[in-house]
């Protein structure tokens, strides 16, 4: 049967043909341009192997199983010369995320209170907060790194004329000596308590307003902090006191016992959390001006305190701008722990990318490793962020 002159066309005939169909062209052409990008991915990687075979250079990561033949004078791990470099990637790891992990510490912690300082209303220490912001911002990360190294700590006295610290320490020009805790039978109960009062503590804590009213809430937020404090200092105290602390001693040249970190590992966590943190304070500072003002008036209208508004009020809102730019500092300061090769420190770019490196010849591989690892933690630095900013969001009501 034909259709009639003039009747509307069909469903099937109203459909524009493929060659007409603009996300089907749109769809076609990614699909094109991702087989060329993986067709010339494939032809360098094959040309690369092949270069590199006619050349005796490893094209896989067998190196990996090897002795390595060299020492690293700070391990977290057991370490030796007759180690494998498979090994000394990990040490090296571990370096990185030791020394970032503290200096983000102390970066963050610095950088909240320089920035709280930047709002004083005290001229002194107004000014004393902007006159370290400025200097730590303007001047190379690096420069400041060989600043503590060679100018701070490399002059330090001998182990025999130490500086004495509070709780036990010891700074000399070989390091930081400070107490470790040695855990005896019985500690086990005591970290038990510890995770099971922290469970206790923010299962309170996450208790929904709804739920309960105002006197009753305040009540579960007390009985969340006496979990925290009274279960720990219990299981403490059942065990008969199971935590002790090796405290360091002379003995002969040098101090034993304790633990020690090296002046490298100082003068890169120092550098970095003191850089880092005067544009934490800066992030901080931007983050609470960026509140209208009327908000702190109202909060002191409802009869809050300064300190009331500022933690109620005033941070909850300053938060979501704040951690966005928090987390490119944090981020920042992970890639920067790579400078630590310019002091010694043996980190992964020290460890692996430099001595395995120069040892094995095995540069594609070893490079492509140390950029993975470090484009792991970023990713991971950034979904940590992320979660936590979403967790704080203010929700509308």
């Amino acid at each position: 049967m034909t259709r009639a002159a003039g009747a509307f066309p069909t469903p099937a005939e109203r459909r524009p043909r493929l060659w007409n169909d603009v996300r089907a062209r749109g769809l076609l052409a990614q699909l094109l341009f991702a087989a060329i990008v993986l067709v010339l991915g494939v032809v360098a990687v094959l040309d690369l192997r092949a270069n590199m075979a006619a050349r005796g250079v490893p094209t896989d990561f067998a190196f990996l199983g090897q002795p390595a033949g060299f020492d690293v004078n700070q391990t977290l791990i057991a370490y030796g010369a007759g180690s494998t470099y498979g090994q000394a990637f990990l040490v090296g790891l571990l370096n990185t995320l030791l020394a970032s992990a503290v200096g983000l510490v102390l970066a963050t912690v610095l950088g909240f209170l320089i920035g709280f300082a930047r709002l004083s209303d005290n001229w002194i220490v107004a000014r004393g907060a902007l006159a370290y912001v400025e200097l730590a911002r303007n001047t190379p990360l690096l420069l400041q790194l060989l600043f503590w190294y060679n100018a701070v700590l490399k002059p330090l006295p001998s182990p025999r004329d130490s500086l004495a610290l509070p709780f036990g320490a010891f700074l000399n020009n070989r390091g930081l000596f400070a107490p470790a805790p040695v855990f005896e039978p019985g500690a086990g109960l005591v970290g038990a308590a510890c995770v099971l009062a922290l469970a206790l503590f923010f299962a309170l804590r996450a208790v929904p307003p709804r739920w309960l009213a105002t006197p009753w809430r305040m009540a579960a937020h007390g009985a969340a902090c006496a979990f925290a404090l009274v279960l720990p200092l219990a299981a403490f105290v059942a065990a008969d006191a199971p935590v002790g602390f090796d405290r360091p001693r002379l003995v002969g040249f040098n101090f034993a016992g304790g633990v020690r970190m090296t002046p490298e590992f100082v003068a890169l966590t120092l550098g970095l959390g003191l850089y880092t943190a005067a544009f934490i304070a800066e992030v901080v500072r931007a983050g609470i001006e960026a509140v209208p003002r009327g908000q702190r008036e109202a909060a002191e209208a409802l009869g809050l305190t300064r300190a009331q508004a500022r933690r109620l009020v005033v941070m909850p809102q300053a938060t979501q701008l704040i951690v966005p730019l928090l987390t490119n500092q944090y981020l920042n300061l992970i890639k920067n722990s790579s400078l630590a090769v310019f002091i010694g420190y043996p980190d992964l770019v020290q460890v692996f990318a430099g001595t395995a490196l120069n040892q094995t010849g095995a540069a594609v591989q070893i490079i492509f490793m140390t950029m993975a690892v470090y484009l792991a933690i970023s990713l991971l630095a950034s979904l940590a962020m992320n979660l936590y900013g979403r967790r704080h969001a203010p929700r509308e009501r």
